[in-house]
């Protein structure tokens, strides 16, 4: 009996006078930090604490997920991803002055464009990824991340608040562009008071 998830929901969070899907990776260096520039000078925001080398740092993590992914078989459109995270994630609403979250079912994307990491991919790479746990220095496919899922819970369910280390959510990087133009174009396209 397959005691998989019939599907998972896949979540986006942004600030709501900004948008979904935005993303640093798609722009030039300069432009790049011109809106960290800006976003630090509005230090409302999660975002407004990233660092000077944040966005260099973003571009090899998201080589090295490009890489692994396709070493598994994935196969991206895209050259960098856009970012979901699976089920529901509150504390993701602090990191925005008025939060909106939408939410794709994961039967919109194609299983073979859309990789995984338990936790951000920073921490998941980063200075904890010696601390022996499996999920660490990994990038999963779809199958991989429901077993890694059915072994260890969700983040949000049982490190709520951060105290069991970095792992909040499980990242999704999205290496396709048609569900995700859909959701910017639906959002675009809502009545101004939604």
């Amino acid at each position: 009996m397959d005691s998989r998830p019939a599907i998972l929901d896949f979540y986006h969070y942004f600030e709501r006078s900004r948008g979904p899907f935005l993303s640093l990776s798609e722009l030039t260096d300069t432009e790049a930090e011109a809106v960290l520039c800006s976003l630090r000078h509005d230090n409302h925001l999660m975002a407004s604490f990233r660092g000077s080398q944040y966005v260099a740092r973003r571009r090899e993590l998201e080589g090295i997920a490009r890489d692994i992914f396709q070493s598994k078989g994935g196969v991206p459109d895209t050259a960098t991803p856009a970012y979901m995270v699976v089920g529901p994630c509150p504390w993701l609403e602090t990191w925005y002055v008025d939060a909106v979250s939408l939410s794709i079912p994961e039967s919109a994307f194609d299983p073979l464009k859309v990789s995984f990491s338990y936790g951000d991919l920073f921490p998941t790479f980063g200075s904890v990824s010696g601390d022996g746990k499996e999920y660490r220095r990994q990038v999963y496919t779809l199958p991989e991340i429901v077993d890694v899922i059915e072994r260890y819970g969700y983040p949000q369910d049982w490190n709520p608040e951060g105290a069991g280390g970095p792992e909040r959510y499980i990242e999704i990087q999205v290496w396709q562009r048609g569900p995700i133009q859909d959701a910017v174009e639906a959002w675009a396209s809502r009545p101004p008071d939604d």
